[in-house]
């Protein structure tokens, strides 16, 4: 990926305006969803809603479009994950656990990396 991000909303910044590669699992009009770009997992893709949302503890009202658009997708990519590979899990992180401060969901499956 070349130089370390050093910002703190790497999906806006970076990823959702493919301002670098990333390996496209899924995108419309409201959500991407992409393999890691420096994966943990053997499989290891993240689902981000376009429009900024903070976290999953931010989530609003006026966020519901969204979220249920996010949570579809997570479902049918951890669906297919769950098929392929046997496993899957879902996991988002919080707080000082959450490097990017954008709501995002990886699903993943198999051994970690490295």
């Amino acid at each position: 990926m070349g130089a370390a991000y050093d910002g703190d909303d790497f999906y806006c910044d970076l990823a959702i305006p493919h301002a670098i590669p990333i390996d496209v699992v899924h995108e419309d009009e409201l959500v991407l969803a992409y393999h890691h770009t420096r994966p943990f997992w053997e499989v290891h893709v993240v689902v981000v809603p376009k429009r900024h949302i903070s976290s999953f503890t931010t989530v609003t009202a006026e966020d519901e479009v969204d979220v249920r658009a996010l949570l579809a997708v997570v479902q049918r990519i951890a669906r297919q994950v769950e098929e392929e590979h046997g496993a899957a899990a879902v996991l988002t992180n919080l707080g000082r656990y959450q490097d990017s401060k954008h709501l995002h969901v990886h699903v993943h499956s198999g051994p970690e990396c490295g």
